[in-house]
């Protein structure tokens, strides 16, 4: 079976939920290919001949998720969610402080839940990008300040990911990490979920402080690692010292977001591929075809770049 191949065997499974016990990774040898953004998948289907096995949706804490499970499900895919903080108009619903001390507790045990009713693997690709300064829960985007700090950010990860993965000891797990109880009410089960932790190969700003381990939550807390990647900006060069840094962490590697952009550059998705095939942490890729269907990184404007990619999936 080719590697880039939808997983079909896979994705039939019907796992036991195990608070924290898998990444959820394909078989060894294989790498899942995704896809992001949008209402539909139709288009990237059309341009890819292939079916993605991961469908990635973009939400924000205290709201809607259903219509993503539904897109994943009418694709016969596994649910992605890249969970942020603000609203469809922009507004911050929360900090990541606010995180931290329970202001999301009931939206995550609601969420909690609904991934153990369905009992299938789900990704969660939390507050991405968190060294960049266009996202404001980054500790040098546009509040800048104890609520959006380095170490709030890592906190608001762990209790997400208590809470997410549930089981009978949530709030001794949460008082270790001297942090309220649960403020939500009722019992949380185990869930499969698998926490995706996604920052740029470099910060914006390029400071020490803003370096991407410096929002590292601790091992146990993520299940993958990874980052995002574009033909605008083909940092290679900053692609491998990423991966050298992380790569003792001997986790699944992802990258959450990967797109054409700007020009057809057939040459960019030939050289992602191969970098992919030579890094063997690599185990997922997901192409961002954004929401809008006109969009920059919609395959329709790249035809070069969208044949290359249909034949690196089609062949593996």
């Amino acid at each position: 079976m080719p590697r880039f191949a939808l997983l079909a065997c896979l994705l039939t499974l019907v796992l036991a939920p195990a608070a924290g016990a898998d990444s959820y990774a394909p078989a060894p040898g294989h790498v899942f290919n995704g896809v992001a953004g949008g209402y539909s998948v139709s288009d990237y289907v059309a341009h890819t001949d292939s079916s993605p096995a991961v469908v990635q949706s973009f939400v924000a804490y205290k709201g809607s998720t259903n219509w993503a499970f539904d897109l994943a499900d009418s694709a016969h895919a596994r649910v992605m969610l890249h969970i942020g903080t603000t609203s469809p108009s922009g507004a911050e619903r929360v900090t990541p402080a606010g995180i931290a001390h329970g202001a999301t507790d009931r939206w995550l045990a609601e969420l909690n839940r609904t991934i153990a009713r369905r009992g299938e693997p789900v990704y969660i690709r939390l507050m991405a990008e968190m060294n960049c300064h266009w996202n404001i829960y980054s500790a040098y985007g546009a509040r800048a300040n104890a609520a959006h700090s380095t170490e709030a950010y890592r906190a608001a990860w762990r209790r997400t990911t208590v809470i997410l993965r549930g089981g009978p000891d949530v709030d001794a797990q949460l008082s270790a990490l001297h942090q309220p109880p649960l403020q939500a009410p009722g019992d949380l089960p185990a869930a499969p979920v698998a926490m995706q932790w996604v920052p740029q190969v470099a910060g914006a700003p390029d400071v020490a402080g803003n370096r991407p381990l410096a929002y590292w939550p601790g091992a146990r807390y993520v299940d993958w690692v990874g980052t995002d990647f574009y033909s605008k900006f083909p940092n290679f060069s900053g692609l491998e010292r990423f991966y050298a840094s992380v790569r003792r962490f001997n986790k699944p590697f992802v990258f959450g977001e990967w797109a054409v952009w700007g020009a057809d550059d057939p040459g960019f998705v030939q050289r992602l591929f191969s970098w992919t095939r030579s890094h063997g942490l690599v185990r997922m890729l997901v192409y961002n075809q954004g929401k809008r269907t006109d969009g920059p990184f919609r395959l329709t404007h790249y035809p070069r770049a969208a044949q290359v990619l249909r034949r690196l999936l089609r062949n593996g």
